[in-house]
């Protein structure tokens, strides 16, 4: 993202026309960063499309303690995590355990979808667990801010973000065997 992108946030926030723009001009960025989460393009423009409503929603009320590209990025990890979550819902309530072996697993037939579907579980089991630690992690490295960004972001010290990333990479790596 680039300061055009973050002086027409700052105009949007108040402008209804420069809004639909920001709109338009972050789309394919925020498609992309969703399919970094989610396998199947149909699940990311879902994903992407949750995204643009909750920045239409709300950045009148945002209030740039830090830049508009890493709250967008906070956004995109949680709309995508969240749109897991409800497939993975919709898919369990969908078959039942008969049908189970007629439903192909998305692990076995395409190593990158099973690789990210294997790390959105992780990840869902390490928010349980280590729940302050997932956030810094996907910001990291899904988003790929850099330790400075993730730091203003949350609030925190740098080090302290580079121990969670750190203790995050360690669990994911026991969680995934």
């Amino acid at each position: 993202m680039d300061a055009d992108i973050e002086a027409l946030a700052a105009e949007a926030a108040t402008d209804p026309a420069a809004m639909d723009r920001l709109l338009r001009r972050i789309q394919p960025e925020v498609l992309r960063r969703c399919g970094r989460f989610l396998p199947c393009r149909e699940d990311a423009e879902e994903a992407c499309q949750d995204v643009l409503l909750k920045v239409s929603a709300n950045l009148p009320g945002f209030q740039w303690r830090s830049k508009f590209s890493t709250w967008l990025h906070t956004i995109v990890s949680n709309s995508s995590l969240s749109t897991y979550r409800s497939l993975k819902r919709r898919s369990d309530r969908q078959f039942s355990d008969e049908s189970l072996e007629l439903r192909p697993d998305p692990r076995t037939t395409s190593v990158i979808a099973g690789s990210r579907l294997d790390l959105l579980d992780a990840l869902e089991k390490l928010d349980v667990s280590k729940p302050q630690v997932v956030r810094p992690f996907i910001l990291r490295e899904i988003s790929q801010l850099t330790y400075a960004e993730i730091a203003d972001e949350l609030e925190s010290p740098v080090g302290t973000v580079k121990s969670q990333v750190h203790d995050a990479r360690q669990a994911i790596q026991q969680l995934l065997g």
